[in-house]
């Protein structure tokens, strides 16, 4: 297939219904994931604090605070993404890559323990440590993220601004 006839599938796929159906099948899985760590680890902070200490990348006297702002910040980033907020979607990039930065640490120091990415009663972190495991995942996390900007920017729409209410859309159209 020509290089020239897969660049204008791309876009066109994009703009059409089944791309659109894809987006809002990512967006809401995306939502559903993210909802669900923020979740689980507000259920036990203590225990997120304890993973981040693990690492060894903080003072102390910081990890407690760090684990409920990210946790925080997980939760709203989720929400705003439901909500096609604007800059939740940015949000979730940014926290992704941390996330991303350290199990890379991690995986380069040898650690032996759990990524702390869906709390305490993790089934996956109950059976073993896969820190190269959850950066595969992230990886295929940040893939579906790319996907939803490909979306936006092909359709030349952005969310709304988080204090805009009463429209009932979720987007506005780029000019």
């Amino acid at each position: 297939m020509p290089a020239q006839s897969l660049q204008s599938m791309v876009p066109r796929f994009l703009r059409s219904l089944p791309g659109r159906g894809i987006y809002q099948l990512v967006r809401l899985l995306l939502v559903g994931v993210f909802f669900w760590s923020g979740l689980s680890k507000a259920l036990a902070p203590q225990d997120f604090a304890a993973t981040i200490a693990a690492y060894g990348l903080l003072p102390e006297n910081l990890v407690a605070g760090a684990a409920v702002l990210l946790i925080a910040l997980e939760l709203i980033a989720a929400g705003g993404l439901l909500l096609e907020k604007r800059g939740a979607l940015l949000l979730l990039t940014l926290q992704l890559l941390l996330f991303m930065a350290v199990l890379g640490y991690g995986i380069s120091l040898g650690l032996d323990i759990d990524c702390g990415c869906f709390g305490p009663n993790d089934p996956e972190a109950a059976a073993f440590h896969d820190l190269r495991g959850a950066l595969l995942r992230d990886c295929g996390f940040l893939s579906a993220i790319a996907y939803l900007y490909a979306w936006r920017i092909q359709n030349r729409l952005r969310p709304v601004p988080w204090l805009r209410t009463g429209t009932g859309q979720a987007f506005s159209k780029e000019e």
